[in-house]
């Protein structure tokens, strides 16, 4: 199986606390891989290590079988960021704009768009179902449509793998349904390597074939979620904030 991305004995920390001690984490082609965790627990920091936007204190990270420091294929990979801390729902850009933006890296920033570039940015907006909406001002939609605006925005370039930062944060129970029924199309009809991390415990273990659990500056890869000792694995890693979980799981179905 091809491995997409290779993480050995890398520890990471912020001045002088480690937050991440010889963490081991191997991702291959067609995973669609969730990581959970208490807050706290360096999540959000692993992918930013993953996507070079930090750099480990020790170990060492690859990404299709290149050091992370010699990588430049980056269109093969996309990332959608924790939406509610980093959009500015003002912004006075349509659907179509915002998904186009993500070309100009391999266009040109002054070049003007071709034809079959727009052609792109509507198939993409077909697949996650807003093409509808492509003349829509971005910040006129709902979280969930926004939502889908954005991987809109990360499919256009083509990525190998997609990483997303807590992608349903802010939008409601029938926007995450179609979510993760999108994800699941991405990961098994168009062969999309899927990270995601997410507070959703029980909705992200029905869906992913492999769990990352985070805690206490460890990981601990579960191949298959059916076979996750969910109390023991949660209470050690959760603590006292594994009865709140398990209720929001229990609400959202």
């Amino acid at each position: 199986m091809d491995k997409v991305v290779s993480v050995k004995n890398v520890t990471f920390g912020y001045d002088t606390k480690f937050v991440l001690e010889n963490i081991n984490l191997d991702i291959f082609k067609g995973d669609y891989l969730g990581i959970v965790g208490p807050n706290g627990s360096a999540k959000s920091t692993l992918v930013k290590l993953m996507l070079g936007l930090l750099k480990p204190q020790r170990g060492k990270i690859e990404l299709f079988g290149q050091k992370i420091e010699k990588f430049r294929e980056w269109g093969r990979i996309g990332y959608v960021a924790q939406k509610a801390a980093s959009f500015n729902s003002s912004f006075p850009a349509t659907v179509e704009e915002v998904v186009a933006a993500n070309l100009y890296p391999k266009i040109g920033l002054f070049k003007s768009i071709k034809k079959k570039d727009m052609d792109r940015v509507y198939r993409v907006l077909e697949i996650v179902g807003m093409k509808d909406y492509h003349h829509r001002l971005i910040g006129n939609l709902s979280g969930g449509q926004q939502q889908k605006v954005f991987i809109a925005r990360t499919l256009v370039s083509e990525p190998e793998i997609i990483f997303l930062d807590e992608p349903t944060v802010g939008i409601d129970i029938s926007s995450k349904k179609e979510f993760y029924d999108l994800m699941e199309k991405l990961n098994k009809k168009m062969k999309i390597t899927i990270v995601m991390i997410s507070h959703d415990i029980g909705a992200i273990t029905e869906k992913v074939n492999r769990v990352a659990c985070m805690g206490d500056r460890r990981l601990i890869v579960h191949n298959k979620c059916c076979d996750i000792p969910f109390k023991e694995v949660l209470s050690e890693f959760y603590g006292d904030e594994m009865k709140l979980l398990v209720h929001h799981h229990n609400h959202e179905h």
